[in-house]
């Protein structure tokens, strides 16, 4: 039975429309995934001592580290606690530690 010649026609017209769902594919949301992937990676290996800036530009130092909150040293003597998905960047490693012990 031979293919309907209406039916290759409506084919090639959504042709180029998948084509631009692959393209913005591989071009916009994989590289955001990675992203995405690579900022929890960061946000696990957080430590007391590293240097770290936050999404409003504040930077500070790690004191305290719990499960979704950071204690962030803004100045001598001043700790805010702040979520841990506002933290944009790590600036610099601390001296390994682990994260909640008194400081000695």
């Amino acid at each position: 039975m031979p293919a309907n010649p209406a039916l290759n026609e409506q084919l090639l017209q959504f042709l180029p429309l998948i084509g631009l769902v692959v393209l913005f594919y591989f071009l916009m949301i994989r590289p955001q995934q990675r992203r995405m992937k690579q900022h929890q990676a960061t946000l696990a290996a957080l430590k007391r001592g590293d240097q770290i800036v936050l999404s409003s530009g504040v930077h500070g130092k790690v004191v305290r580290v719990e499960d979704a909150d950071v204690g962030v040293e803004i100045a001598t003597g001043v700790t805010v606690k702040v979520r841990k998905a506002m933290v944009s960047e790590v600036v610099s490693r601390g001296a390994p530690a682990p994260a909640n012990d008194s400081k000695s």
